[in-house]
């Protein structure tokens, strides 16, 4: 099918299933652009926050060209709540997942459209670097509160304070875990709120997140020193 697919002179996206069973981020890459790393997710918060740490172990396989496919968006069909529909977007977009609408696009709601539109989250997983952001950082009862990151081109990071917890959380995300040198100044933009909300955070950013919600931002340091993830 590759072969059929590139004789053709035209550019496909070549999508590979096999629900992850032969761990295909190991060899797919020289046989297609995508390929699902799961079982098939529900419209469920438990599908949805296992599906991701399941795919978040292939993190470091994923690269222009070739993505790791945690399965469709869930977004707008109903069986979760807006915060968790727009953590669901946040982790898919940082994790440069495909961003396959899953809901009716004829019936969608405002908040759904909200979501799902959001440009800058969206700039987040086509980003040019196309490095895979993945989970950095855990804290709380049973690791709930949890920093997602990953770089981004021109030296920047994407940052996603994920509250997986039952109650109002204030999350952490340290410099050291990021990777970034612990006196250096950071601009911190709130991608869901399209507003900077800090340009001197230094050694660590911290905010208060709603139960089963999660906040994404842009990290722009002053200066940087990056270290392997």
């Amino acid at each position: 099918m590759r072969d059929a697919l590139g004789a053709t002179g035209v550019k496909i996206f070549y999508s590979i299933c096999e629900w992850g069973v032969d761990d295909p981020a190991l060899w797919a890459g020289t046989v297609g652009n995508s390929w699902r790393t799961t079982d098939d997710i529900n419209d469920t918060w438990a599908s949805m926050t296992t599906i991701a740490d399941l795919n978040d172990k292939w993190a470091s396989y994923a690269g222009p060209g070739g993505w790791n496919d945690p399965d469709m968006l869930e977004v707008g069909n109903g069986g979760m709540t807006y915060q968790e529909y727009r953590a669901h977007f946040s982790i898919w977009a940082l994790a440069k997942a495909p961003l396959l609408i899953g809901c009716d696009i004829r019936n969608m709601t405002a908040e759904t459209l909200e979501i799902i539109s959001n440009k800058e989250v969206i700039a987040i997983n086509q980003d040019s670097l196309g490095v895979q952001g993945r989970k950095v950082q855990v804290a709380g009862k049973d690791g709930c509160s949890q920093v997602w990151a990953g770089p981004l081109s021109g030296d920047r990071w994407v940052v996603a304070l994920w509250n997986r917890c039952s109650k109002v959380a204030n999350i952490t995300a340290s410099w050291e875990a990021l990777g970034i040198e612990s006196g250096v100044y950071v601009t911190v933009r709130d991608l869901w709120q399209h507003k900077v909300v800090t340009e001197d955070a230094v050694s660590s950013f911290s905010a208060q997140v709603d139960t089963h919600d999660s906040h994404l931002y842009i990290f722009t340091p002053s200066t940087v020193s990056l270290s392997v993830m």
